[in-house]
């Protein structure tokens, strides 16, 4: 199953580094955060990676490009033009980088990538947030209960989007953050069946407005509730709360082994 990740954006709220590269970019741990989140969802055996690209998104594909130089010990002939490679592990992933355009929002980009999806279901995520969400469970509650969308939501307060969510975790309403909000919010990790492309239009679509609400107005989109850690990366606050987690050794997202 591919993972697809949002990872386009201007990052206009942490702009003290996003000036320099695209927001999913920013280190933690002298690694991109994106490359947490790939090493979490590969972890639980995904390994098939569709990466949505927009600003700057030359400095992904370099990262990509040039992994074994990130990762490995090298050696370079300089007489001979030759490049020895060391010690040379990398991560068993595919990755596919898409240009999904510059401006283009969240479900603009997600319609943009459907033909490297074809029609299958698949995983859609942000490229700023970590989480401890059981992504086992997530795919077995999403193939039971059969609805296009299941979307992992989380309690933090009034800072995304906000949903109203039945007994029986049908999702009975979408929308934006208001600043008296206290509910649950969507936490990305999310899984989509094929058929939420028909509620993408054009690049003009922003994933977390008309889709959601039509999706929740149909009875489509259902929650599946982590009460465990989740954290995102808007601004620079939240950024030297992840540092500062990395750095003490139990950062709760790292389930892999150095």
């Amino acid at each position: 199953m591919k993972v697809v990740i949002l990872a386009g954006g201007l990052g206009t709220r942490i702009s003290e580094e996003s000036h320099l590269k695209p927001k999913p970019m920013i280190e933690v741990g002298g690694r991109p955060i994106m490359w947490h989140i790939m090493k979490y969802y590969s972890e639980y055996g995904f390994h098939d990676f569709v990466i949505c690209l927009g600003y700057k998104q030359y400095v992904v594909k370099e990262f990509f490009a040039d992994y074994f130089l990130h990762t490995s010990d090298v050696t370079f002939d300089l007489a001979h033009n030759k490049m020895e490679v060391h010690n040379n592990y990398s991560e068993p992933w595919k990755v596919t980088l898409v240009d999904t355009g510059l401006n283009t929002m969240t479900g603009g980009r997600v319609k943009r990538i459907q033909p490297y999806i074809g029609d299958e279901p698949f995983m859609l995520t942000y490229g700023d947030g970590v989480s401890t969400v059981d992504l086992d469970k997530l795919v077995k509650f999403h193939q039971s209960h059969g609805k296009i969308a299941t979307i992992t939501t989380v309690n933090i307060g009034q800072m995304k989007g906000v949903l109203d969510i039945a007994p029986d975790n049908t999702i009975l309403s979408f929308r934006e953050k208001q600043d008296d909000d206290g509910a649950l919010i969507n936490g990305g990790f999310m899984m989509l069946n094929p058929q939420i492309f028909d509620y993408l239009e054009n690049d003009s679509t922003v994933f977390e407005k008309e889709p959601m609400q039509r999706l929740a107005a149909e009875g489509e989109l259902k929650s599946f509730y982590h009460s465990g850690f989740w954290q995102c990366m808007d601004t620079q606050r939240e950024m030297n709360k992840l540092e500062t987690l990395w750095q003490s050794g139990n950062a709760p997202w790292k389930i892999w082994k150095d």
